[in-house]
């Protein structure tokens, strides 16, 4: 594949932006200021990668050149040949970099994400399990410098959660949490298991790109909005004052609750946020229904329903059944060292969108 075109086509596009971003006329917009310069960032990367992909490529025609030229057995022609090898690697990395520039980005990967975490089958060990991935998901966030704020959550006696909702907030977070939207299995023994015997259990995982007001519309008229007393820890300014806000969209018979926050105002906007944000994924998941055979070949944005990783304690072992993978080291990821797996997903997604596009 000749890359020397797509490079080019970035560099003028890049230039394009360069200059947009000097005229202080673009920033009238902000959004579409943001937009710019998030397309900026990309583009900058992707240049970068395509010069250093032309130097390398050209380092390389010289070793191999220099070892023709050499007797096979001469000191020159080993150390050529060890540049080779390293220049070979190298220029493979940047090339696949340019070619995964090719594919167009999703608009929502920037977003900030709201996760919802639900206990599964398996009673009290599955409630366990979902307050596991919470912590997983939360010291994962705190490696990245992203922010976790709970929305909502039903804690079981036990200390696990029937259901958490939280919204992470960062750069790139969509971008990379997307890919843990589905059903989580774990292997363990319970600590109220008495004979020792391992048990499966499963937790629901659904990532959902914040909507903002410009993609979904709720009008006054399609929404019931309640206030409650807060129940559960929380404390005075929570249990004791009206501050728990339930929504309810008529159209849809969707129901919101949200109760973290000591305000009702605070907890009124997040429900609000909550429920655009799920009308935005009922939107898109309608779209991609009709596009079912794409689809399927698409990681990460598929069934909620489907298996999609196992948890096995005993053999401190973590696979991914989408990518058919395997790590033997489950108790580093259970402690929030997704980013292994994740690059693996993200890879993977990225080469069957190419062969998608016949590139």
């Amino acid at each position: 594949m000749d890359l020397k075109p797509h490079i080019e086509k970035f560099r003028r596009r890049f230039i394009e932006i360069e200059a947009a971003l000097s005229d202080p006329a673009t920033f009238d917009n902000p959004q579409r200021a943001q937009e710019m310069a998030r397309e900026y960032s990309r583009l900058k990367e992707l240049v970068a990668g395509g010069d250093a992909f032309f130097k390398a490529r050209d380092q390389l025609a010289e070793n191999r050149a220099l070892l023709q030229s050499e007797l096979p057995d001469s000191e020159m022609a080993q150390l050529a040949r060890d540049e080779v090898t390293r220049l070979e690697a190298e220029a493979e990395k940047f090339a696949q970099q340019i070619q995964f520039g090719l594919v167009p980005p999703d608009p929502t990967d920037s977003r900030n994400t709201i996760v919802e975490i639900r206990a599964g089958a398996g009673g009290s060990e599955s409630a366990l399990f979902a307050a596991d991935l919470f912590r997983m998901y939360c010291r994962y966030a705190e490696t990245r410098s992203w922010k976790v704020e709970p929305l909502d959550s039903n804690p079981s006696d036990l200390g696990g959660f029937r259901e958490i909702i939280f919204e992470v907030t960062g750069a790139d977070v969509y971008k990379r949490l997307k890919y843990e939207s589905g059903v989580h299995r774990v292997q363990r023994v319970p600590a109220t298991e008495a004979q020792g015997r391992i048990h499966t259990s499963t937790a629901t995982v659904a990532v959902l790109p914040e909507a903002e007001e410009v993609d979904v519309e709720i009008k006054p008229d399609e929404i019931e909005i309640n206030v409650c007393r807060a129940s559960g820890k929380g404390g005075q300014g929570v249990n004791t004052t009206d501050s728990a806000v339930q929504i309810i969209h008529k159209p849809t018979g969707m129901i919101v609750r949200c109760a973290d926050q000591r305000s009702q105002q605070k907890n009124r906007i997040q429900a609000l946020t909550v429920l655009r944000t799920r009308l935005l994924d009922r939107k898109i998941a309608e779209e991609n229904a009709k596009y079912a055979a794409h689809r399927k070949d698409q990681v990460g944005t598929g069934e909620r329903s489907e298996k999609i990783r196992t948890y096995n304690f005993p053999q401190n072992r973590i696979t991914d059944h989408r990518i058919e993978v395997t790590l033997y080291s489950l108790s580093i990821v259970i402690d929030g060292d997704l980013d292994p797996l994740i690059g693996l997903l993200m890879t993977h997604d990225l080469e069957q969108k190419l062969a998608a596009l016949k590139l």
